[in-house]
């Protein structure tokens, strides 16, 4: 059965939070694992408002120590306690923010109800963050004013469907069904073997998702993010303001979409934006000429893929 991925975007704009303007934050859940990326401002109101249960959230990855991206964490590490948590949750984020969180609680006097862990980043090249049986999430190093990572989330691939009918036909003994999911070949009892794939259908395509926020257009990451199920990746800017790509360490929404086209992605969905903008369709119109899937993020928008 072919699994759905999901992206719910609880903030996606640049620096200061508006009046109904987020900055960046968002949940993906895949494989029934619910990720939380980045944690501006208001993430914890904006996770109610989405209707996202809190105790599902065991995985925090921050990609950058800037405000708009983690000012909402200690909020929500310290709302976990007031409800009793009791599993423990994880960050991972740049070396410094444990001392972070950690000294803030000292000189709250605050605590944890739960066991607090940290995954403090430094390489400068893709590290494996987190593995289990079904998925994958890697970093993927980005160009910014202050040390940066995207992240890089993958399915592995699924087992292999039971060709029921057959399976039947061969009058193989349902014991075996599971070894053959899993790819085993299978020896009738006149000693033909059976090829796996006689008797199994192919597995859904994993499906992928490469979020890639704050960073300057680096064409260096095409490689890594190939032919993912879907591309999250900055657009700071338009066109006109191109000139502050540079120093601020931004991309336009052009920018991203040459990404996107390079690396054949499925779909891009553009984020970040600045709030100097008044009509989020502009970042469409300039992203649109190099790359045909374009969606635009907004606050408690859903995507499913």
């Amino acid at each position: 059965m072919a699994s759905n991925l999901h992206v719910t975007i609880l903030g996606c704009y640049a620096a200061a939070p508006g009046s109904f303007k987020n900055p960046t934050s968002q949940v993906l859940e895949i494989r029934n694992h619910l990720f939380l990326i980045d944690c501006g401002e208001g993430t914890q109101v904006a996770l109610r408002k989405n209707k996202i249960k809190f105790a599902r959230i065991k995985h925090i990855f921050i990609s950058h120590l800037h405000g708009d991206h983690f000012f909402g964490l200690m909020g929500i590490v310290t709302t976990f306690s007031l409800l009793k948590r009791t599993a423990p949750l994880t960050i991972y984020g740049p070396k410094g923010i444990k001392e972070i969180v950690l000294l803030q609680l000292k000189l709250t006097k605050g605590f944890t109800s739960y066991p607090l862990q940290f995954r403090e980043l430094d390489n400068k090249e893709p590290e494996l963050l987190f593995e289990d049986e079904k998925v994958t999430v890697t970093t993927i190093p980005l160009k910014h004013r202050v040390y940066t990572n995207g992240f890089l989330f993958r399915e592995k691939e699924g087992e292999r469907t039971l060709n029921i009918n057959a399976c039947l036909n061969l009058e193989i003994d349902k014991v075996y069904y599971s070894k053959i999911k899993q790819g085993g070949n299978i020896t009738l009892e006149d000693g033909t073997i059976i090829n796996n794939r006689e008797i199994t259908y192919d597995p859904p395509p994993p499906k992928s998702y490469a979020y890639c926020s704050d960073t300057a257009y680096k064409e260096e990451i095409v490689r890594q993010i190939k032919e993912v199920t879907a591309l999250y990746h900055e657009s700071t800017f338009l066109n006109s303001h191109i000139n502050l790509c540079k120093p601020t360490g931004h991309s336009t929404a052009a920018q991203a979409a040459q990404i996107a086209a390079q690396a054949n992605v499925g779909h891009l969905l553009l984020g970040h934006y600045s709030i100097r903008y008044g009509d989020l369709n502009l970042f469409l119109e300039e992203a649109s000429p190099f790359f045909d899937n374009v969606h635009l993020t907004d606050d408690g928008k859903t995507f499913t893929f």
